[in-house]
C-alpha cells in the first residue's frame, strides 16, 4: 500500500493506549518513522462508534503522503458542495465547492463512515508490523529514569509493559489523562446529538443527496452528508439540552438509543417551524442514536500534550465540538506530526520529541476548538442575529464558509 518506513531498523519502542482513528493514526505515523509500535485496545474488538466523518484537504493530504488515498476512496464519498440552509425557510444561502476544482495532485474532500477509517489504518498499522492487541486496556503508567512502565490489564491478569514512550489515545473520558494532568473530567456542552444512517435507495429521489448540508435554526442545525460510495446519508441533528438523569456511563456513550416515540418527539419538538423538505428528511430516518457532546476549554498550553514520555492525543488532548468537523482530523494531524517530530528529533532524547511535536500541534489544536465552539453559535442564532448572518452568507458565502487556514495546513509527512 505505499507505507515504507523512513528508518532502516526499529530500535525504539512506543506503546499506544486506545485503537480508535487516533491511536491506529499514530500506530501507522510511529512505524513509518521506524518506530516498534504496540497498540492496547480495552473492547473486545475493533468497532468504531459513531457514523460518519468528514475529511479535509488538510488530512487527505496526509492519507496521501501514507498512500492511503486509493483505500480511502474505495469506500469514501467526494461531494461536490458544501450547503449553507436556512432550517425554517429552507432556502440555499450560500454553498461552497468542495471538490469541483480538484485536480490531480490536489488533495479531495472526503466523507466516509467512521468503521470504514478505521479498518483501512488498521490494515495499514498491520502492514507495518505493528502489534494491535484488543481485550487490553492501560490503566496505569509509570515514569521511569529511561522508559515508561504501563500497567495493562489483560483478560489473564495484569502485566507491566516497558517501552520507550506511552501514547495515550484513549479519548475523552482518559483516565490515563487524569494521571498525567489531574484536570478532572471533561464538561457538559449543553448540546446533543442525533444522528442516523439511511440507505439513500429507500428515500425519495428529492431527500437524497451527494453534497453536505447544514440546515442551521434556532437553537438547532442538522448535517446531512454521504457516505460509502454515496449510497449511504448521514444525517445528525444537533439540539439545545440536557438529558435528565444522566449517567456518567450515559454521558461516555456515543450510542444511547432512546425509544423511537421519544425521539420523534423530542425531534419534532426541537425542528418546529423547520421547513416540509427538512422534516421529511427526519422522518423518513429511523434508528436514532443519542449522543452527549462533551468537551473541554481550547487548549492553553504544550503541556495538555506531552509530558515527559508521555503524550495525549486526539479526544484525550483535545476533544472538541463536531461544528467544525475537526474532531477526527485534528487527530490524524497529532498523529502526522508525532511521526515527523520522532524521525526529524533523532538528535533528541524521547520527552524531547514529545514536546517538539505538543510545541508544534497545541495552538492549532486550540484554535480549532474555539472556532468549534464559534460555529455552534453561529449556527443557532435567533432573530435578528439570524438574519445578519442569512444576509452576510447571501452576499458574502464562499468566503465566509472557506477556511484557508485550516484546510490550506500542510505537515511535513
Amino acid at each position: 500500500m505505499g507505507l515504507p518506513c523512513t528508518m532502516s531498523a526499529m530500535t525504539d519502542k512506543v506503546l499506544i493506549a486506545g485503537g480508535g482513528i487516533g491511536g491506529l493514526a499514530c500506530a501507522v505515523s510511529l512505524a513509518r518513522a521506524g518506530v516498534a509500535v504496540q497498540v492496547f485496545e480495552r473492547a473486545p474488538e475493533l468497532t468504531e462508534v459513531g457514523a460518519g466523518v468528514q475529511l479535509g484537504p488538510n488530512v487527505t493530504r496526509i492519507l496521501q503522503a501514507w498512500g492511503l488515498m486509493p483505500d480511502v476512496q474505495a469506500v469514501a464519498a467526494l461531494p461536490a458542495f458544501l450547503h449553507a440552509r436556512n432550517a425554517n425557510s429552507g432556502e440555499v444561502l450560500a454553498s461552497l465547492s468542495l471538490n469541483g476544482n480538484t485536480t490531480q495532485d490536489s488533495a479531495p474532500y472526503v466523507t466516509l463512515h467512521r468503521a470504514d477509517l478505521q479498518v483501512l489504518l488498521h490494515r495499514a498499522a498491520q502492514g507495518l508490523g505493528v502489534s494491535v492487541q484488543c481485550q487490553a486496556q492501560v490503566q496505569a503508567f509509570q515514569a521511569l529514569k529511561d522508559g515508561v512502565l504501563a500497567q495493562v490489564n489483560l483478560a489473564g491478569g495484569d502485566v507491566n509493559e516497558p517501552a520507550d514512550a506511552l501514547v495515550v489515545a484513549d479519548g475523552v473520558w482518559s483516565a490515563l489523562r487524569q494521571q498525567l494532568l489531574q484536570d478532572g473530567a471533561a464538561r457538559l456542552t449543553g448540546h446533543l446529538a442525533y444522528r442516523t444512517l439511511v440507505a439513500q435507495s429507500v428515500l425519495p429521489a428529492q431527500l437524497r443527496s451527494q453534497d453536505v448540508t447544514v440546515w442551521m435554526g434556532p437553537r438547532v442545525h442538522v448535517v446531512q452528508y454521504p457516505v460509502r460510495g454515496g449510497e449511504w446519508l448521514n444525517v445528525v441533528c444537533l439540539t439545545e439540552g440536557q438529558l435528565e438523569g444522566v449517567s456518567l456511563h450515559d454521558l461516555q456513550s456515543w450510542n444511547l438509543h432512546h425509544t423511537a416515540a421519544q425521539t420523534r418527539a423530542d425531534l419534532t419538538q426541537a425542528l418546529q417551524g423547520a421547513c416540509p423538505g427538512l422534516h421529511d428528511l427526519v422522518q423518513a430516518c429511523g434508528d436514532w442514536r443519542l449522543w452527549p457532546l462533551c468537551d473541554r476549554p481550547p487548549m492553553q498550553g504544550a503541556h495538555e500534550h506531552a509530558q515527559g514520555r508521555v503524550a495525549l492525543v486526539g479526544d484525550a488532548a483535545h476533544p472538541m465540538r463536531p461544528y467544525l468537523a475537526q474532531g477526527a482530523g485534528m487527530a490524524l494531524e497529532d498523529a502526522a506530526e508525532l511521526g515527523h517530530q520522532w524521525a526529524a528529533q533523532t538528535g533528541q532524547g524521547v520527552a524531547a520529541r514529545l514536546q517538539a511535536f505538543a510545541q508544534a500541534r497545541w495552538q492549532r489544536n486550540a484554535r480549532v476548538q474555539a472556532r468549534a465552539i464559534r460555529n455552534g453559535q453561529i449556527f443557532h442564532l435567533r432573530g435578528p442575529m439570524q438574519w445578519a448572518r442569512d444576509a452576510s452568507l447571501r452576499t458574502m458565502g464562499p468566503r465566509l464558509m472557506d477556511v484557508p487556514w485550516l484546510y490550506g495546513h500542510r505537515l511535513p509527512v
